[in-house]
C-alpha cells in the first residue's frame, strides 16, 4: 500500500492494487476540511411514483448528462452526497439523489405496504426509481445500506448499469451467511443489530433516534469533526414515520428473525449465491472507517469487470461521501473509462 502524502491540509489519495483485477493506480486530490460542516445544501426537491413509493429526491446537473443514482445509507440521509453532486453536475452528469424508502419526505403510498427493510427491496425501489424516471441506464454508486443497494442493482440487473462505484465493496449478503456465528470481537461491532433484535430495542431507538444516530456517526467516522448543524440537517430525515419500522426490518431481516415478502423471494435466492458484478468498478474505503467492513481483499475477486480498488487516506470514516466528496466525485466520473 501507498503511503499517504500531506500537503497543506490536502491529501494525495491513491489507488491501491488489490487483486488481479485490479488496475494501475490513479491519483486525485481533495480537501479534508471541505465537507466537514454544513455549508452546502440541495435545492428544492423533486418528487416523483415509482412502484410503492412517492420518493422524494434531490436533482442536479442537466438532464441530458450521463445519470447517477446516488443511493444513502443508514442513518445518514441525502446530505451524504450533498458535496458530491455539484461536483457531478459541474462536469456535465445528472445527479439524482433519493431519499430511501423510511427516509426524508419518501413516503408509501399505501398504509397496508409492509414496511420491509430486506435487501433486496431497496433494490427493486431503485429499478422502480430508474423506470419512473425513464432512465435505461446509470452509472449506480453508493455508501452503506445504498453501497448494498447499488451492488445488487447491478449484479440482478447489469444491463440497466454503466458503471458502479462502492463504499467498503462487495456488502451483499443473506440471512444464511449471516446464520453463521463471527468472533466474539467482530460480534462486538454489531451490538446495534442484537439491541434492534429486542423490543427494548425497538423503544429505545424510536424514543432516543437522533441521540442513536450521533453515537453511530461517531464510532463510524471517529475522525470526522463534524459540527452540529450538518448531523441536525441529517437527522431530520430520520423523522420519517416509517423510518423506525424499515429499520428495525432490515437488521431483523439479515438475522433471520423476520420474513421477507414472497415476491421478493427469487431475487434473495440468486443474491444469497453471492453473484459476481461484471459492470466497470470502484470501490472505495477509507482509513479511519470504524464501522464494520470486509477487507478489500475478500471481495475483489466479485468483481469480474473492469475493476480499481481505492484506499482513502486522511481520517476518512464510514460516510466517505461526504467526508471526501471529491474522492467520491473523482471516482463516479472515472468508472465507465476504466
Amino acid at each position: 500500500m501507498t503511503a499517504p502524502t500531506n500537503v497543506n491540509r490536502r491529501t494525495l489519495l491513491t489507488a491501491v492494487p488489490v487483486g488481479a483485477a485490479v488496475l494501475a493506480s490513479s491519483t486525485v486530490l481533495f480537501d479534508r476540511g471541505a465537507a466537514a460542516q454544513a455549508q452546502s445544501t440541495f435545492g428544492p426537491l423533486k418528487r416523483i411514483s415509482a412502484g410503492v413509493l412517492d420518493v422524494a429526491y434531490a436533482e442536479a446537473g442537466p438532464a441530458s448528462g450521463t445519470p447517477v443514482i446516488l443511493l444513502h445509507g443508514w442513518p445518514y440521509d441525502i446530505h451524504t452526497y450533498v458535496d458530491v453532486a455539484p461536483r457531478l453536475a459541474a462536469a456535465g452528469y445528472r445527479a439524482i439523489v433519493p431519499y430511501l424508502r423510511g427516509y426524508g419526505a419518501t413516503r408509501f403510498h399505501s398504509a397496508d405496504t409492509p414496511r420491509n427493510g430486506q435487501q433486496a427491496a431497496l433494490a427493486f425501489d431503485a429499478i422502480d426509481l430508474m423506470d419512473a424516471l425513464k432512465l435505461d441506464q446509470v452509472i449506480v454508486a453508493g455508501c452503506d445500506w445504498g453501497a448494498r443497494t447499488a451492488n445488487i442493482v447491478a449484479a440482478l440487473w447489469p444491463e440497466r448499469c454503466k458503471g458502479l462505484v462502492s463504499v467498503s465493496g462487495y456488502l451483499i449478503g443473506s440471512q444464511e451467511a449471516n446464520r453463521m456465528p463471527l468472533p466474539p470481537k467482530a460480534e462486538l461491532q454489531w451490538w446495534y443489530q442484537f439491541y434492534f433484535a429486542t423490543e427494548r430495542g425497538v423503544e429505545g431507538y424510536r424514543k432516543y433516534t437522533h441521540d442513536f444516530a450521533r453515537l453511530i456517526w461517531q464510532l463510524a467516522s471517529p475522525k470526522w469533526s463534524f459540527d452540529d448543524a450538518t448531523f441536525e440537517r441529517s437527522a431530520a430525515a430520520l423523522d420519517n414515520p416509517d423510518h423506525v419500522a424499515i429499520s428495525i426490518d432490515n437488521y431483523r431481516w439479515r438475522l433471520g428473525l423476520v420474513p421477507g415478502e414472497p415476491k421478493f423471494n427469487e431475487a434473495e435466492r440468486k443474491l444469497a449465491a453471492l453473484p459476481t458484478i461484471g459492470v466497470p468498478t470502484i470501490t472505495l474505503e477509507g482509513d479511519a472507517n470504524g464501522a464494520p467492513h470486509p477487507l478489500p481483499q475478500s471481495y475483489a475477486g466479485k468483481y469480474t469487470g473492469k475493476y480499481q480498488h481505492r484506499q482513502i487516506s486522511g481520517g476518512i470514516g464510514h460516510n466517505l461521501p461526504q467526508e471526501a466528496p471529491q474522492a467520491f466525485a473523482q471516482a463516479v466520473l472515472e468508472v465507465t473509462r476504466l
